[in-house]
């Protein structure tokens, strides 16, 4: 297991990062995702420590706060010291009833952060993020509160969640202007089953030193090899909760592509998917769930995988992105003198 630096911040985290999102849930759309409650979660998270894992991602919405709540128990049963794990977690999503009981405002912030803290069972948040962007609140407003959480020490880091790239460049800039708590990272949908991000999100990132951490790598289980072209559909979590939005023939030619480089290397098709993300440069670390500890151990295994300059040329020309506007232009214009940068670097 490698350790990366989160951003611009002294904190370093796992290249992967165990999701809770399987924590708790019942019948709702949680529940789709997962139902493990506190001794399958206690297996999943000494699994995921066991194998150097020290960075553990939740949510204040997966399962009502159940998820959290879970996470925290399982810390304590298994004993482990504060300073052993970064803990990650969100505000944004409903917990509540009426209009304040959702969103990024002052209040909301400050309240869920409490909450998070004891359900967590926890003194402090190592990462908090925000879940998503609130239009009906100044990122001014929010960005103040979350200092205030950083200045009392109830959270350490700042982060962001589903940002536009120019919403994480305009967050950037107002924190360094107004000398608030930095943003370090973003948690963001990446997978060979959609790079989006690459056309914007990826270049702010590395322009303004923000950690990637990707959700989803294997694209709600696409990406794991158990679904064909014929319609057959494996069991599991994406045969029932359609989610994320794929073009899914670009997607199987991924799948066919992984499976020849898997039969190679005696590797899985997941492995293949995680180990990508690991090589690319942008990435800080990749968060991977499970529901059972077999399926935990193989994504795990995904750090020993090696892809060589022909496999990631092989996956890229199957998943590449057409060139958009202004980007084929940008090329085109900056060509040269982006050739001369380059000729001083060799």
């Amino acid at each position: 297991m490698r350790y990366n630096r989160l951003g611009q911040s002294g904190l370093f985290v796992s290249e992967l990062c165990l999701g809770t999102m399987t924590f708790g849930g019942s019948d709702d759309m949680w529940g789709q995702i997962g139902q493990l409650q506190q001794d399958g979660a206690d297996a999943l998270v000494k699994t995921a420590l066991d194998a150097g894992i020290n960075f553990i991602d939740t949510a204040n919405v997966y399962a009502s706060g159940r998820s959290e709540e879970i996470l925290g128990q399982s810390l304590r049963n298994l004993g482990v010291t504060r300073e052993e794990v970064v803990i990650a977690t969100k505000v944004h999503g409903q917990m509540g009833e009426g209009p304040n009981a959702r969103g990024l405002s002052r209040g909301h912030i400050l309240d869920q952060a409490k909450s998070s803290l004891k359900r967590m069972q926890l003194d402090h948040i190592d990462l908090y993020q925000l879940h998503g962007v609130d239009p009906a609140t100044s990122i001014t407003e929010t960005l103040e509160a979350l200092d205030t959480l950083v200045q009392h020490g109830h959270v350490r880091y700042i982060g962001l969640s589903n940002w536009a790239a120019w919403q994480v460049a305009k967050a950037v800039g107002l924190a360094e202007m107004r000398r608030l708590a930095p943003i370090v990272s973003l948690q963001a949908y990446y997978t060979l089953a959609g790079r989006d991000l690459e056309r914007e999100i990826v270049p702010m990132l590395l322009s303004e030193d923000v950690g990637l951490m990707v959700w989803s790598p294997l694209a709600g289980g696409f990406l794991s090899g158990k679904f064909d072209r014929e319609g057959k559909t494996a069991e599991g979590r994406r045969a029932e909760f359609d989610f994320p939005p794929i073009d899914k023939d670009r997607a199987f030619d991924a799948v066919d592509v992984m499976r020849g480089i898997a039969a190679t290397k005696g590797c899985s098709v997941p492995q293949v998917a995680i180990a990508w993300l690991l090589h690319q440069k942008v990435v800080t670390s990749v968060l991977v769930g499970a529901k059972r500890v077999d399926q935990l151990t193989d994504n795990l295994g995904a750090v020993d995988v090696s892809l060589s300059d022909a496999d990631l040329e092989a996956l890229d020309a199957v998943t590449r992105l057409p060139s958009e506007y202004p980007h084929w232009m940008i090329d085109m214009q900056a060509g040269f003198r982006a050739g001369l940068m380059a000729d001083q670097k060799r």
